[in-house]
């Protein structure tokens, strides 16, 4: 059995990003289960509040399933041209005490209003924040879904056919990238 973590990267009930996390749940092979986690309940980073509480319960929480998954697919919203506070500051708490993503198999996928680039550039930015995590980030191939708004129905599920298409052959490579770890 392949255990998969998607992580989703928006707070919004109707999310597009965490609607690509339950295409892909729901287009998973039998031999694999994708268990969808969000970062609600994580509070701002403050250091002061890590030295007098240490980590809070919804960050050990996600630890835990990040070190017990196979392989992790991070849906990465693009606010302003980059990372979306919310997952930065995921990571973050994430990085104190040892990085449970070091040396994890991680992919990133995402889907953005706009015409061309979806949420490549947030993409790449995520890619430097997860290189100081030490994750191992699938190269290609890549998913940068655009137009998200005629692609998604208003509870953020997809229904376009083709993004099913391009999401199925990632998943696929994903899997071969996590399974057999070429």
């Amino acid at each position: 059995m392949t255990r998969l973590l998607g992580i989703t990267g928006s707070l919004r009930r109707a999310s597009s990003n965490t609607g690509l996390l339950r295409a892909l749940e729901g287009m998973a092979p039998g031999h694999v289960t994708v268990e969808i986690a969000t970062l609600h309940g994580i509070p701002l980073f403050n250091e002061d509040d890590e030295t007098a509480s240490g980590k809070p319960a919804a960050v050990q929480a996600l630890d835990a399933k990040i070190r017990a998954a196979d392989g992790i697919v991070i849906a990465c919203p693009e606010y302003n041209f980059s990372i979306p506070g919310v997952l930065k500051n995921g990571t973050d708490w994430l990085s104190r005490g040892g990085s449970p993503f070091r040396w994890k198999r991680v992919g990133i996928v995402g889907a953005g209003g706009g015409q061309f680039v979806g949420t490549a550039r947030s993409q790449y930015h995520f890619r430097q924040n997860l290189q100081a995590l030490q994750a191992i980030t699938m190269p290609r191939p890549e998913i940068f879904v655009n137009h998200n708004e005629e692609k998604f129905d208003a509870d953020g599920n997809l229904t376009d056919e083709e993004t099913k298409r391009y999401l199925a052959k990632w998943l696929e490579a994903f899997l071969e990238w996590v399974e057999k770890r070429p």
